[in-house]
């Protein structure tokens, strides 16, 4: 088994059941000590028990792996510090960080509700900010960590009636987009992961012919790879199926028009050339962007 993580410590949030159960068990399977944490709600966030984070715990130690539960809840930050106290009292550090605890509550944007809206990005972003915050730190003081965001297609592209979810889901790209930059220099590295798969939360989005081909099973052996020792940084990998591709947010080389000629009008006449994606590649980071820009318009007004 070339991937492993024999005497790693991984948390991951949301794991009572679905994607992060089956991240949970592999993680294990593969050496981890895992940290099984799930509040144990409905899929709209209501109630919650850590019933399910004990029976995976159950699943792990009977295969032969090490684990405990945590009931906390990822918008806590009283739960959330106890979730990482609790990690370090029993194994002493943290490895790996997956953030993949989440909520649904989609209806349209005319009919969705502020306290709805607010709900969903409030589990999804600040769920995701809280825990990789308490364990920045330890993770800096190791030298060594490895961070995964859940996205989803909802934020990456669009999905009707989850505009609550898809302003949460890219949200989680802009911190992970600096988080790759903040963590470099102390070998913390940032991923994210766009899931495919038939799961509570999208057990209603699908037919049930889906379940088969989109088990969860089939999406965590990419996020293996976002978690290993030489694990990327800043990718974007959407997974499910046995389909697994990188996305990229791109943007076209575009133009500059000169200062003296700038109006409505010269820019309508550029529109095709700045909306030409020929040539386009992938910037890491916004001062890329900022010496392009310098380029362009440098020479626009020479």
């Amino acid at each position: 088994m070339s991937i492993n993580f024999d005497g790693k410590v991984a948390i991951v949030t949301g794991a009572g059941g679905g994607l992060g159960r089956q991240h949970a068990l592999e993680l294990a399977r593969r050496g981890a000590k895992v940290v099984v944490n799930d509040l144990g709600g409905s899929m709209d966030g209501s109630g919650g028990s850590s019933e399910m984070a004990n029976a995976v715990v159950q699943e792990i130690v009977d295969g032969g792996g090490q684990a405990i539960s945590n009931g906390s809840s990822v918008t806590d930050e009283t739960g959330v510090a106890n979730l990482v106290q609790q990690t370090m009292d029993e194994y002493g550090r943290i490895d790996i960080l997956i953030n993949n605890a989440g909520i649904l509550r989609d209806k349209s944007f005319a009919k969705v509700s502020i306290e709805d809206f607010r709900l969903v990005v409030e589990v999804h972003l600040m769920g995701t900010v809280l825990p990789t915050k308490a364990v920045w730190p330890i993770m800096k003081e190791q030298q060594y960590g490895r961070i995964v965001v859940t996205t989803s297609s909802s934020g990456l592209y669009g999905n009707f009636g989850q505009t609550n979810y898809g302003a949460a889901k890219m949200a989680v790209i802009g911190l992970m987009n600096t988080l790759k930059l903040e963590g470099q220099k102390d070998n913390i590295r940032t991923n994210a992961l766009a899931p495919i798969a038939f799961t509570r939360m999208t057990e209603n989005l699908m037919p049930p012919e889906a379940e088969g081909m989109l088990r969860p099973e089939f999406v965590t052996p990419g996020v293996m790879n976002l978690v290993k020792e030489d694990a990327p940084t800043g990718t974007i990998l959407c997974a499910g199926a046995g389909f697994f591709a990188a996305s990229q947010i791109m943007e076209a080389p575009g133009t500059a028009i000169p200062m003296a000629d700038i109006s409505a009008e010269s820019v309508e006449a550029k529109w095709d050339e700045i909306t030409n994606f020929d040539g386009a590649k992938p910037l890491f980071m916004g001062g890329e962007q900022t010496g392009k820009v310098f380029e362009l318009v440098g020479k626009a007004n020479a």
